[in-house]
């Protein structure tokens, strides 16, 4: 959940920001002030989509460790930190791709994998990880992570990010200047206030249409991981036991900036929104895999 919404929120954060300096500079005007340039307006938002995409995610790793102060395992100082080392080089080796950065950080159960690259990746566990699970879960849950990094689910969620947010930027301009031109009649020489205030509007309605989506992707690929996890150690029961043990305990709380959002894997419609499927449904589909 972390690393998808550092993502998310790095990602949004840097697409407002160029849309914002953007449209000050008069680059919208420019677009829009004869007529609308469909072929540069096309160029514009593919800018400024993947723009924020390719940035959060060449920040990821960094912003990872930032955020939950997670300390890299250089030179392991205990035996669990030597066995975390040793077991995501065993995994890391089954997958084909280089040894991750090791981490662990305070805080309830959980666990992230995140960076730009499969051969310079990071996956991290919390303390309450490690203190909740047995060796056999939580060498389940590292499996769940390396697959991630294995699948490219990264890059690919920074590419589908990208596009979502491209259709966003292009059809909150073509909507904008509809608008506009409906509301002056055509009698206006560029945009006028009408246009700001629906693509303002346009990119918050068309924003959440495109967060549908990426939760989609996400749960998606959690199913993949899962499925990864028991691939890389021979049965699915471990993963199994680890997801029975989650979901017996107490979630970790949001942060304030997203705990109005409600993604907490619940049922209905804020299901939508959610980057991961319910437990159950992750433990039925390990189990029909068998």
């Amino acid at each position: 959940m972390k690393r998808i919404f550092l993502f998310l929120a790095t990602n949004i954060a840097v697409v407002a920001v160029m849309t914002v300096v953007l449209s000050l500079l008069g680059v919208d005007r420019f677009l829009t002030g004869t007529g609308l340039n469909l072929p540069m307006l096309a160029v514009f938002s593919l800018v400024v989509g993947f723009t924020g995409s390719i940035f959060s995610l060449l920040i990821s790793k960094p912003m990872a460790k930032w955020s939950t102060g997670a300390h890299v395992i250089d030179a392991p100082s205990n035996s669990t930190e030597l066995w975390l080392i040793d077991s995501v080089r065993k995994l890391a080796d089954r997958a084909g791709i280089a040894m991750p950065e090791v981490a662990v950080y305070e805080g309830e159960p959980n666990a992230f994998a995140t960076g730009a690259f499969k051969n310079s990746a990071l996956v991290a566990v919390s303390a309450g990880l490690l203190q909740s699970m047995t060796k056999e879960e939580v060498e389940a849950v590292l499996a769940h992570e390396v697959a991630h990094v294995a699948n490219g689910d990264m890059v690919t969620m920074m590419l589908i990010q990208g596009v979502v947010n491209t259709f966003v930027v292009f059809l909150s301009r073509v909507v904008g200047y509809a608008v506009d031109r409906a509301l002056s009649r055509g009698n206006s020489d560029g945009p006028g206030i009408g246009y700001m205030v629906t693509v303002f509007v346009s990119q918050i309605i068309f924003g959440i249409a495109a967060s549908m989506i990426v939760a989609w992707f996400s749960r998606h690929r959690e199913f993949r991981a899962d499925a990864g996890s028991a691939k890389f150690l021979g049965t699915a029961q471990p993963m199994i036991k680890a997801l029975a043990r989650l979901g017996g305990v107490e979630p970790s709380s949001l942060p304030q900036a997203m705990a109005s959002l409600g993604i907490n894997d619940k049922p209905g419609f804020m299901g939508l929104f959610s980057s991961h499927p319910p437990i159950e449904e992750r433990i039925a589909a390990l189990r029909g895999n068998q």
